[in-house]
């Protein structure tokens, strides 16, 4: 999952829906980049500026390191949960002992649920067509 590389760069890969975040870690005063753009502008939504930053708020490390992140796949929400994943699994390669405080606010739970695949015969994976008696 998450491996430590070599020149102090630490790497994690987090995963929601259909999007993946691959996330790298590197000493410095906190910037975000994603995709080459700042955090706050690829990310539009409040929500989901503030599940980026979770992981550092919790851990009070806001200001502390740079963070790199590739993603790809799916929508905002879940490219900014499988960043906010990434990002955990990052500072958990730093540094073992954040396993407890990154468990206890749920940052390392990967929450599996995907859309579920349309069925034959029905109008979507649960939705059938209308029933006509007569």
């Amino acid at each position: 999952m998450a491996a430590k590389s070599s020149s102090s760069n630490f790497h994690g890969v987090g995963r929601r829906k259909s999007s993946v975040s691959r996330v790298w870690l590197k000493p410095g005063k906190g910037e975000i980049l994603v995709n080459g753009k700042e955090y706050d502008a690829y990310f539009t939504t409040e929500s989901s500026k503030r599940s980026v930053e979770r992981p550092f708020k919790v851990l009070g490390l806001e200001k502390k390191y740079n963070v790199q992140v590739n993603v790809f796949g799916g929508g905002v929400t879940g490219q900014a949960d499988a960043t906010r994943l990434g990002i955990s699994r990052a500072l958990l390669s730093l540094d073992e002992t954040l396993r407890i405080e990154l468990r206890k606010n749920n940052l390392l739970t990967v929450d599996a649920r995907v859309v579920e695949r349309k069925k034959y015969g029905q109008r979507g994976a649960r939705r059938s067509f209308q029933f006509v008696k007569r």
